[in-house]
Parts: C-alpha cells; structure tokens; sequence
C-alpha cells in the first residue's frame, strides 16, 4: 500500500491527514450549479460555516466563482470584492477551521492569504493565470492542482480521451514537476469529477483513485452533488446526497484523503463507517 504524504503545513498550521478530512463548500455566488451551496449575505455564509465546522469540517473552501459546466469566467477583481469580507470575518470568528480559496487567479490567493486563507485550489491548474504557479511558491501555501480538460465554458462539449486515467496522471505528473521546481512542498491532486469528462469517463477515474497515490500527494475527492450522480440516477442535484453518500465510500476506499462537499454531516458519517471497516 502506497502512503502519500499525511501532513499539510497551511500557514503554520499542520492539517493531518493520516485520518481523511472534509473540506466544506461554501459558494460566494448566485449561480453555482447547487442551489444549497450559494450564499450572499454575510450573516447568512458565517451560519453556513458554523454549522459545517460543528459537524466536523476542518477546511471551509470560500468559491468567489462559479465554475459549473458553461459558467462566465469573472475578473480577479470582482471575485477579490466577492470573497475578501467573506474569507475576513470567518478567519476572525472561527480561527480554529482552515480557509481555502478557490479561485484561479494569483492576485486572489496573495489576497486571501494576506486575510487569513491557509489552501489555495485552482480548478485551472495555473492555465488562466501564469502568475498563479509562481504565486503560490512565494505564499508557501498548500496548492490543489486540478485536472480539468478545457475551460468551464466549454469543457463539457465533447471531452475525449484515448486513456482517462493515463492522461490524466501524466498532466498530473508534468505539473507536480513544475510546482515541485517552483518550490511548492505540499500538492493536493483533484482528479477534477466533471470537469471536461463524459459520465463514463468520472466512473473509470473513481475506481482507478488510488493510482494517483504514485506521486506521493493526497488526492482531493469533489463528487459532492455532481452531473455523474444526478444525471446517471436522473434527478436533480437536491435529491444527489444519497449518490453522493455512496460515492464517498468508494473514495475513501480508494485513498482519498479529502472529500471536498456541500453536506458536512453525512460525509462525517461516511468517514466513521469507512474507519470501522478498515480497522475490522
């Protein structure tokens, strides 16, 4: 058994991730593809946010756009007014929990980190910033790195691959490479559920998880709520905790170490069913 790194330093705070973890979604948005993961009102995010750390989230990942399949890209500024009071007050009222942020742009993570945010995570893997990559050396901070085939406006057409899992551990391999020479110590891979792949292609990437452990990082697992669970059992995203539930046992089967959700509470349940197997 493979055992990748179990420990990320988030601005001197160590994360341990010998026991997998939950990073809670909280979308400063109108227009991400869930309808329970949006928030606007400030008062309304910090009551989002106390209940996902009272029910066991240890990362609360602050999104400042959407980046559902066809959503605008918006500039670094917009998202800057979006997420800067958001990531400041929770940091100043929950200093205990880890804020990530997830944005694609460098000037938003130097930000983030100047008020408090110990994770950034890019769906772009540095693509739609060159500053992203060399930014996040300078910040010392974790970094997701997540496989995405196109961008969100137009990655769900018609995404094709000769082998899904072999492209993507090279793009994984290439870019942990480039990090790795910036001075990046500690990678988070997102295999990127959903993001420029067909149904079929989010199943492979699922049950082959645990290949990606060859590269010594965790592996963040986001099947909260997604296309490949509402479309396949032909519902709509409110009725996908079940699926998502089901989804999470197969991830942590196979290594994931953070499970990147909008429903804190049964993925907490997961974890504790997944440990009692494990142990048994």
């Amino acid at each position: 058994m493979l055992n990748p790194q179990t420990t990320l330093n988030c601005a001197g705070r160590l994360l341990d991730l010998s026991r997998p973890v939950i990073m809670g979604i909280i979308n400063v948005t109108t227009d991400s593809f869930y309808a329970g993961s949006r928030f606007t009102a400030l008062d309304a995010i910090v009551q989002q946010a106390e209940k996902m750390l009272s029910e066991g989230a240890q990362i609360l990942d602050i999104g400042g756009m959407s980046s559902r399949p066809g959503a605008t890209i918006i500039s670094a500024e917009e998202e800057v007014e979006r997420i800067a009071p958001v990531v400041d007050a929770l940091a100043k009222r929950f200093p205990e929990a880890i804020l990530s942020l997830d944005t694609i742009y460098g000037h938003s993570a130097r930000v983030g980190a100047e008020l408090g945010v110990g994770i950034i995570n890019d769906i772009s893997a540095g693509r739609l910033d060159a500053n992203m990559y060399p930014t996040v050396a300078e910040l010392g901070l974790p970094y997701v790195l997540m496989h995405m085939q196109g961008q969100p406006g137009s990655m769900q057409k018609n995404p094709t691959y000769n082998d899904v899992i072999t492209e993507v551990l090279d793009f994984f391999i290439a870019e942990v490479g480039k990090l790795r020479a910036l001075g990046v110590k500690d990678i988070v891979l997102d295999p990127g559920f959903g993001f420029g792949k067909k149904l079929a292609h989010n199943y492979i990437l699922l049950k082959n998880l645990q290949v990606f452990q060859i590269l010594d990082a965790p592996v963040l697992a986001g099947l909260s709520r997604k296309s490949m669970i509402y479309r396949l059992l032909e519902i709509e995203p409110v009725a996908a905790l079940n699926g998502t539930t089901a989804l999470h046992m197969v991830a942590l089967q196979q290594g994931a170490k953070i499970l990147r959700v909008h429903d804190v509470k049964p993925a907490a349940e997961v974890i504790r069913l997944w440990e009692m197997l494990e142990n048994e």
